[in-house]
């Protein structure tokens, strides 16, 4: 069997035990037989073994066994919601759905997802072999371009878009865009990462990739109205929101964060249904904002 082809069921392998939580041979085997990978063949004990150990080597997921014979995966750090394993899985997932359904091509519409394949590779590179990168950028409305070494420390993918964070030769960090980058070269120069550091708990202060400005981590209570109430639940705006209070109509989030401009904007785009009850200083920004687009 060809290489992609046993990916393919790797993927989907995982999928079925991840969505189903618990679920024994005989019903892998019945889903199975429904996709078009099948062929109508049987998933049999022997292929499931060796795919079972072919995606513990390949993704680092272990599918356990109960006392009832069903199998399941349990590592909800593996899954949380910004990992790696997660996007891969779901990436590749959705590309397997989709490739079953060859005859509904013209009925299913992406969205497309940024490869940057110019520089995603280099930046790996680099960070896996603790190299400067020379980086030429030019910012959006600037003429000018700036230029920096700086030590790759982690990339974030962020609204469709790229983002690296590097560390500066002041020990300050600096978060560039893929797609405003002009130039870059990876140097001979080596670097240490910090043992304290950690991408996840860089970033989890905050809404996206802004950092920075004057306004300090704070607790927001937003109210949300009509259908914002419910698309909050499913997808909450920060790991931080918790669920206040809820009304006839509407439902009271709390939210602890740098208020970046990169989340007011965000609020902002939701219209009227959702608003800011505290802080103060926060909802008459917001306000200001909303008044400001609406002046002619």
């Amino acid at each position: 069997m060809k290489a992609s082809a046993l990916f393919k069921e790797y993927v989907w392998l995982v999928g079925t035990i991840r969505r189903a939580g618990r679920i024994t041979l005989r019903e892998i085997n019945e889903r199975w037989l429904r996709t078009e990978m099948s062929d109508g063949v049987e998933f049999s004990r022997t292929t499931f073994r060796r795919h079972r150990t072919e995606v513990e080597e390949m993704f680092g997921i272990n599918i356990d066994c109960d006392n009832e014979n069903r199998y399941y995966i349990d590592d909800a750090e593996l899954f949380r919601e910004e990992s790696v394993q997660q996007w891969m899985l779901n990436t590749l997932t959705v590309s397997n759905i989709v490739s079953e359904a060859r005859g509904l091509h013209d009925r299913i519409l992406l969205e497309s997802i940024p490869s940057e394949s110019e520089h995603l590779p280099m930046v790996v590179e680099a960070m896996r072999e603790n190299r400067c990168l020379s980086i030429s950028y030019q910012r959006y409305g600037k003429d000018n371009v700036s230029h920096w070494v700086i030590e790759p420390y982690c990339i974030k993918l962020f609204r469709r878009r790229w983002y690296l964070l590097g560390r500066m030769a002041d020990g300050g960090f600096l978060t560039l865009s893929f797609d405003r980058i002009t130039e870059m070269a990876m140097l001979d120069k080596t670097f240490e990462l910090a043992p304290d550091f950690d991408a996840q708990t860089y970033f989890s202060n905050y809404y996206g990739v802004m950092q920075g400005g004057s306004e300090p981590k704070q607790r927001m209570v937003l109210r949300a109205f009509g259908n914002e109430r419910f698309a909050m639940r499913d997808l909450p705006l920060h790991h931080s929101q918790k669920e206040l209070a809820v009304g006839d109509d509407y439902v009271d989030f709390e939210v602890r964060l740098h208020p970046t401009s990169d989340f007011l904007a965000q609020i902002l785009s939701r219209g009227r249904w959702l608003k800011v009850l505290e802080p103060k200083e926060i909802a008459l920004k917001i306000k200001q904002m909303h008044l400001e687009a609406a002046e002619e």
